[in-house]
């Protein structure tokens, strides 16, 4: 059976880039995000890679959502990869944590720390069976501690922490679990966060396509546990012994 990846905030930049990257490493596609018209022209993209691809609208903190992605996945074959890169800025123009509104705090951790959780508690069984690979999108501002980017980067830590421990879990199931940190890109969300200013000087989300092929050609268990920055020079797998 096919190899199946599912890729989740895939209807434009980093989700695109990721899943041109993935249908060229052959694997069979399930994209999802919240936009059906933006999502689908990303599926036809792909038409020349000859794999199958199918997309799933919806809001990945939707149970039933989640649900429909995995069984869409499982309909193609054997599940071994699930990328969480959906992600909510949360404010925008972004806002110091004293001032944050916590409704839309609580809105933030559960699209990025809950649904990328819950999905991988979806996926587990298939994921287990295929030696699978979580890889959770994080971000800089979890451990930078920047001003206005508190709501964002709270839920980015917490992501981290749950990356880390679902890796030192799952080990002896022949589940890897990475955290992602693909770092400043020009992209529709890195724009919100800077209403109005221009943002051409950083590079476009393939600029990461150097640590995808990295990744990728890695031993899974070996890069379990890792937090890597896609866009510096050079990484070591998190299990490599000298």
């Amino acid at each position: 059976m096919a190899k199946v990846a599912v890729i989740t905030g895939a209807s434009r930049g980093l989700g695109e880039v990721l899943a041109q990257f993935l249908a060229g490493q052959g694997y069979a596609l399930v994209l999802t995000a919240r936009h059906a018209e933006a999502l689908e022209k990303v599926a036809h993209s792909l038409a020349s890679y000859n794999i199958p691809v199918k997309t799933v609208v919806g809001d990945v903190a939707d149970a039933a959502h989640r649900r429909a992605v995995v069984d869409a996945a499982q309909s193609l074959g054997d599940l071994s990869v699930l990328v969480n890169n959906a992600s909510d800025l949360g404010v925008s123009p972004l806002l110091p944590l004293a001032e944050y509104p916590l409704e839309t705090l609580e809105r933030v951790f559960k699209i990025n720390v809950v649904a990328p959780l819950a999905l991988a508690q979806t996926a587990l069984p298939a994921l287990k069976a295929n030696g699978g690979l979580v890889v959770n999108l994080s971000s800089d501002a979890a451990k930078g501690g920047y001003p206005g980017w508190g709501g964002y980067g709270l839920t980015k830590a917490a992501l981290d922490l749950v990356s880390l421990t679902l890796a030192n879990e799952l080990r002896d199931a022949g589940v890897s679990v990475v955290s992602v940190d693909p770092g400043d890109m020009r992209t529709v969300m890195h724009q919100d966060a800077f209403p109005g200013e221009d943002i051409t000087d950083r590079p476009l989300p393939d600029v990461t396509v150097p640590f995808w092929a990295w990744l990728f050609g890695q031993d899974r268990a070996t890069v379990s546990g890792g937090r890597y920055a896609a866009q510096a020079e050079s990484w070591e797998a998190a299990n490599a012994t000298v």
